[in-house]
């Protein structure tokens, strides 16, 4: 008689995901079923402070925005919802930032000790890890790092609070932590209606929470390669070579920029001692990484801070990490590929590394596809609403970067409106080559090349 076939067990990760023929099909899938579940978390009464539900507009949207780490809202934080409202909204940021991906691995590691292929698959989607091999080590130094940075930073928050601002400490730690995941994870969510603006005279709360933000957006690949070998810049990686480079000429051109363009403004810097200024203005620079804090009142910052403030949130912040935009690895190697085209070089070198054709088109791929969702979405809120192209523009662009900075239109838009902020913020955080990867039915292999030809360009 012929022996019974057994059936083989399937790993833990692998049998979870089976269903699905793309890792970007389940990072897009487990975003929507995070934010689905934090919108019905905070539809429930006891989410709000008056114990009436809230509507699923404003639900879905702070679901959306804090999972997609972004900020944007419609409702005070502080006094809309109630403490369980805010922790949801907490848990959902920190779900968001360390990566539903990198959350499921965790999961997986903790429950079975191994993992398939399918599923090492996945996690590297999420993380951006380059070799599956020490995924576990990798996935556990994310979570131990975000972990110990967050609890840093609630610490010198908190003692600040309690000892400089008078806070009871029942209210001053849980003011410090929940700043301080928020700040970490680029999430921009504040308990005060002025975002930060009443500490803008105090470094204690500024500096570290503009630290965090920086950390944070640099990406964990980054942060890890720098612990290993900050003395050895001539070891660094493409990847951190660009990432550090480019952030620090932003970092350092946007505080020169926005502290000379608001220097005088009396609605914004010219109100604040001198010794302030600079200070603020960094803090300016540093936010439309991803952070979305604020120092000063946005709204009344002038038109060319305003376009500043667009750029500087379109690029973002690192790959792999919290910060959105289009990343400043995006930016750092289109910056590369002009370079050579424009010196007539056939190769796209980075140091001692030539780029690969593919990862150029991607770069590519990524930073049009930003600018055409940006340039629709801008287009389709003008016409709902009846505000200037600057403050439109201003709104869209922080939605899709998952920035949060606005000039307070957000509350004031229609449902139409207020949803394609949802969307916008849902393609910004899981990443516009992401979507559309993840809506293709099958990948398509040419097995054959055409004839070339050269069309006249430009």
């Amino acid at each position: 008689m012929r022996p019974l076939l057994r059936r083989r067990r399937t790993p833990y990760g692998s049998a979870v995901f089976a269903r699905f023929r793309h890792p970007a099909q389940i990072i897009v899938w487990a975003f929507a079923a995070a934010i689905a579940v934090g919108t019905a978390l905070l539809s429930l009464p006891i989410s709000t402070a008056s114990g009436e539900s809230a509507g699923p507009l404003t639900a879905g949207l702070t679901a959306t925005s804090a999972v997609c780490l972004t900020g944007l809202l419609t409702v005070d934080v502080a006094a809309y919802w109630s403490a369980f409202g805010k922790v949801v909204i907490i848990a959902l940021i920190q779900v968001g930032g360390l990566g539903i991906m990198t959350l499921a691995t965790l999961f997986a590691l903790l429950v079975s000790g191994r993992l398939g292929l399918r599923a090492r698959l996945l996690a590297q989607a999420e993380t951006k890890v380059l070799y599956g091999d020490e995924l576990r080590k990798v996935i556990l130094r994310i979570v131990a790092f975000s972990l110990l940075s967050e609890t840093a930073l609630a610490t010198v928050l908190s003692l600040r609070l309690a000892l400089g601002h008078g806070e009871p400490a029942g209210r001053a730690i849980p003011l410090g932590v929940f700043h301080a995941i928020s700040a970490f994870n680029n999430a921009g969510f504040a308990l005060w209606p002025d975002s930060l603006t009443r500490f803008v005279g105090d470094p204690w709360i500024v500096l570290p929470v503009a630290c965090a933000v920086i950390v944070g957006g640099l990406g964990f690949p980054v942060v890890f390669e720098l612990v290993r070998s900050w003395r050895r810049p001539g070891t660094w990686s493409v990847l951190t070579r660009i990432t550090v480079g480019v952030s620090a000429v932003l970092l350092v051109g946007g505080t020169l920029l926005f502290t000379v363009a608001e220097w005088r403004n009396p609605q914004t810097l010219g109100a604040l001692p001198d010794r302030y200024k600079v200070v603020a203005g960094f803090f300016t620079a540093v936010m439309p990484r991803s952070g979305g804090f604020s120092v000063i009142d946005v709204s009344a910052m002038r038109q060319e801070s305003w376009l500043l403030t667009d750029a500087l949130m379109f690029i973002g912040g690192g790959s792999a990490g919290t910060a959105g935009g289009i990343k400043v690895t995006t930016f750092g190697l289109l910056a590369f590929v002009i370079w050579a085209e424009l010196r007539g070089e056939d190769r796209v070198n980075v140091g001692n590394r030539r780029l690969a054709g593919p990862v150029q088109r991607q770069a590519l791929t990524i930073a049009l596809l930003s600018v055409g969702i940006v340039a629709v979405g801008t287009f389709i809120l003008l016409v709902m609403v009846p505000h200037t192209l600057d403050r439109v523009l201003l709104e869209v662009v922080s939605a899709f970067a998952t920035v949060g900075l606005s000039t307070g239109i957000t509350p004031q838009l229609p449902p139409a409106g207020q949803v394609l902020i949802i969307v916008l913020m849902f393609i910004g955080r899981v990443g516009p080559l992401t979507v559309f990867s993840a809506l293709a039915l099958r990948e398509r292999t040419r097995r054959y090349e055409l004839p070339e030809e050269r069309p006249i360009v430009g």
